[in-house]
């Protein structure tokens, strides 16, 4: 890792957060943390992290990364009337990973560079057990020079960053990979679906799938799921549905017709209004099962994630 003098902040240790800043402190960084649940942040103190009890702690970092749900949630971190700019003091470089609309990017960007603070949008590609695996992205765009101050730490947690620019083409990526998430998921549950009810077993098309040339490391992650019917959350319908929308605003605005984001968003709302929002997304296939007069059981057959 880098130069162990900088001094890390981190604001949200969910499920996201605490597998990211783990790795960090785990990699040695001199890293201070924050959650509006300070319990949650507690194990990351045995790795050697310290516990702010107040968001202007990190405002003596010179970096901080900030990782929670909502556009919302950032600007009450950052902005709000006890955030990270409610004090005097401010950080250097804010590294901002969480999935929000180019506009309230560039909101944030002016808010910071009031402060004279540089942001970098580093929204990422994958999940806890993704990150536990090593096999996170991120997808960075700002100030060429913020990219490659955080770059070291953010090699720390994902082997791969990609800078794509200034501004917020960061999020532009992150919004076209979560809706061709939301996508090839309905895409897959579809396909599975009809091999079933022509009678193959799910695990059994779903291994030819992984070892044809349509298969991939997501379709591999979520083949679990779609076998076993274990859908414990990894990204619940409400964050996909807050993604396509975001995707589907992003269309009107650029003028590209996007017809099967827009079916996907409606399937992913019927989700939703049904009452599976408490589990993981990959519920699309109960979803399509339902649709196709299918019921579905567990196979309990033991399938690779392709993570192991």
């Amino acid at each position: 890792m880098a130069d162990t003098h900088t001094k890390i902040g981190w604001i949200g240790i969910g499920r996201m957060g605490h597998a990211m800043a783990e790795r960090l402190a785990r990699g040695g960084a001199d890293l201070t943390v924050w959650n509006r649940t300070p319990a949650k942040a507690e194990p990351l103190a045995a790795l050697g992290a310290k516990v702010a009890r107040e968001l202007r702690e990190l405002a003596a970092c010179d970096i901080v990364y900030v990782m929670v749900s909502t556009w919302d949630d950032v600007k009450e971190v950052v902005g709000g009337a006890n955030g990270l700019l409610s004090g005097p003091h401010s950080p250097k470089l804010v590294v901002e990973c969480s999935s929000i609309s180019l506009e309230g990017s560039a909101e944030l960007r002016a808010l910071l560079s009031a402060r004279g603070v540089q942001l970098l949008a580093a929204p990422v590609s994958g999940n806890a057990k993704v990150i536990k695996a090593g096999r996170l992205s991120f997808v960075c765009s700002g100030p060429k020079a913020a990219f490659d101050s955080a770059r070291p730490y953010l090699e720390a947690i994902a082997p791969a960053a990609i800078y794509v620019g200034e501004g917020e083409l960061a999020r532009i990526v992150k919004i076209c990979h979560n809706v061709f998430l939301g996508v090839v998921t309905q895409s897959l549950a579809e396909i599975t679906v009809l091999a079933q009810k022509a009678g193959v077993p799910r695990h059994a098309f779903l291994q030819f799938m992984n070892q044809s040339v349509m298969g991939s490391t997501f379709s591999r992650y979520k083949t679990p799921a779609f076998v076993n019917l274990d859908f414990k959350v990894t990204f619940t319908p409400t964050l996909l549905r807050k993604d396509l929308d975001l995707g589907l605003d992003a269309a009107r605005r650029f003028e590209v017709p996007m017809p099967l984001a827009s079916a996907t968003r409606d399937l992913v709302q019927t989700l939703i209004g049904r009452g599976m929002d408490d589990e993981d997304f990959a519920k699309l296939i109960v979803l399509q099962a339902q649709s196709a007069g299918l019921v579905l059981d567990p196979e309990n057959v033991p399938v690779d994630d392709g993570l192991a």
